[in-house]
């Protein structure tokens, strides 16, 4: 197995995920299968139970698995199908060497970092490498390990020493490192920095690990002098050091590795130039120059909770792009806040109050995803109403399928207090329930997690058109609560339709309005399986129905081609 490293210098949040899945996309352009493994330092066992404010999006994987948003980013970029596994958290390894512990499998010896933990960091990494992602047989050639957080962090001391130990057990044709690194401009010098890269870098050096390639990050083009003093200073050849400045989209990185002879580096220091081929970066290339000749756009209502940090909602952000881009459309993302649309705004912040309400008038279509907690509900139900009543194409992700539920039992069934136990455990109309398998007590790993089928109840609805009339869909879940089966009979009598049910009939999964142009609430998560050139049914019929072209194009895709 050959393994490319890549680490992190000065600051966090340099965009070592997106460098490591370009990598892998040059890599996989030359011929080669690669893999991924993400290694997150932080003490949790999984991100399941951190805040979308402190870490961005829960990514969830086939298997259940509560991952870190980079595995999205890798799985988006390589087309592969990741587990729990390629995801390590400190959390993760300090557990599995504590159950040996408590089983006895060290003999009694004083468990250490080293070996005990350096030891389960190689081992994992090297079992994980060789379990198949990509649909094929047999391990990948090449696995790209993230290691996350800043170089000089101390939880990260522990991994480092750990992929000091595996680049000398592998041996240097397998072991390949890049450092992606800032290199700032002082606002009054005007000049390129290198002195953050050069005691990065040194630090590095230090901890036993020497740096292959520089990527460096920076807002406009590195000049010659900085190569040159980066190269004298950091021990690197001025081939190796390269150049990620900022691009007019994430789909450019690719090719500016490839532009800049990243791939030859890489394989020359692998030793496998004799077997790859040139990189093939046609389909990229393609899509990355559509999305930036693509003059016209689409304004869509995101009415969630965490709208301050857009991260929280990476993968519908990434969905939507995916969409559009098949549209020949740009995504105009409208961010609004769930509590600015509630009475109680209009009179504690009124300006906001009416600027998210015009907001949402302005919208060609709405979309409400998932999240936990009570908070911004009342605005979630209000933006659901507002795009029932006015024939606005409204698309609802897991609890936005439960607030269509709740607001169309209100609205339409009359019961005023129709709620989700979640949030009124003391409802009259409990419309919306806790799922009996789900654990009242521990969060993490709790849910209804990973891949389930639904089946489609009916080749006439939106949905089973969409997804060209298959019988069944495989969508990933993540999610405690569901609508109560026995309200549905009543529901249904009053016009809401749930077209597609898990393989038991009692799980509501997919819902529609018939009377409506395209008012869809799906409890599973469809944007974690997006992919550019390959965009969610259901996110492309949300944008194909806010343009007007829905109709045209399921005439036109209804024998499933």
């Amino acid at each position: 197995m050959k393994y490319v490293l890549v680490s992190g210098g000065v600051v966090s949040g340099l965009g070592k995920g997106v460098t490591a899945s370009s990598v892998g996309v040059v890599l996989k352009a030359c011929g080669l299968r690669v893999t991924s493994i993400k290694i997150d330092p932080y003490l949790n066992t999984d991100a399941g139970t951190m805040s979308p404010f402190e870490h961005g999006e829960v990514f969830v994987l086939d298997d259940g698995g509560e991952v870190d948003l980079d595995l999205g980013n890798y799985e988006r970029f390589l087309d592969v199908t990741l587990t729990r596994d390629n995801n390590i958290t400190t959390g993760k390894i300090y557990q599995s060497v504590l159950e040996k512990e408590r089983r006895g499998d060290y003999l009694g010896k004083t468990v250490q970092v080293v070996p005990h933990i350096t030891n389960a960091i190689k081992n994992w990494i090297e079992s994980v490498a060789v379990i198949p992602v990509d649909g094929q047989e047999g391990p990948a050639d090449v696995c790209v390990i993230e290691l996350g957080g800043t170089v000089g962090d101390i939880e990260s001391m522990p991994f480092i020493e750990a992929l000091r130990q595996l680049s000398f057990s592998v041996g240097q044709d397998n072991f390949c490192l890049i450092h992606v690194s800032l290199i700032p401009v002082l606002g009054v010098v005007g000049e390129q920095k290198t002195k953050p890269t050069q005691h990065s870098v040194r630090e590095l050096r230090a901890l036993g690990l020497t740096p292959h390639l520089l990527a460096c990050r920076s807002a406009q083009p590195l000049l010659a002098n900085t190569k040159e003093k980066l190269s004298q200073f950091c021990h690197v050849p001025i081939a190796n050091i390269l150049n990620i400045h900022d691009v007019p989209n994430i789909w450019h990185i690719p090719l500016l590795l490839r532009n800049q002879n990243a791939h030859h580096s890489i394989l020359n220091q692998l030793n496998l130039l004799s077997i790859a081929t040139p990189p093939d970066l046609h389909d990229w290339t393609e899509m990355a120059e559509k999305f930036d000749n693509i003059t016209k756009s689409v304004r869509i209502a995101m009415v969630g909770k965490y709208v301050g940090l857009t991260d929280s909602y990476l993968s519908f952000v990434k969905a939507l792009l995916h969409a559009c881009i098949a549209c020949s459309l740009k995504p105009s993302i409208d961010w609004i806040a769930a509590s600015d649309l509630e009475d109680d705004s209009a009179q504690l912040t009124p300006e906001a109050h009416a600027a998210a309400w015009e907001t949402l008038r302005n919208a060609k279509c709405v979309l409400v995803p998932g999240g936990f907690g009570d908070r911004g509900v009342s605005g979630m139900i209000l933006a659901a109403k507002y795009a029932r009543e006015n024939n606005v194409p409204y698309l609802g992700i897991c609890l936005g399928m439960q607030i269509s539920v709740i607001e169309f039992a209100r609205s339409v069934l009359g019961l005023e207090r129709a709620n989700s136990t979640e949030f009124d455990a003391e409802t009259p109309d409990p419309v919306v329930i806790f799922m009996p398998e789900g654990s009242r007590t521990h969060m993490g790993s709790t849910m209804r997690l990973g891949s389930r089928r639904t089946l489609l109840q009916t080749p006439d609805c939106i949905t089973s058109k969409l997804y060209c009339n298959t019988e069944y869909v495989d969508e990933r879940h993540r999610h405690r609560y569901e609508v109560n089966p026995e309200v549905i009979g009543v529901l249904e009598e009053a016009g809401l339709k749930f077209v597609g049910r898990d393989e038991t009939g009692k799980r509501m999964e997919i819902l529609e309005l018939p009377s409506h142009p395209f008012y869809v609430g799906v409890q599973f998560h469809p944007e974690f399986k997006s992919r550019p050139g390959r965009p969610s049914a259901l996110f492309l019929g949300l944008i194909l129905a806010a343009t007007r072209q829905l109709e045209a194009y399921i005439n036109t895709h209804q024998n499933g081609s």
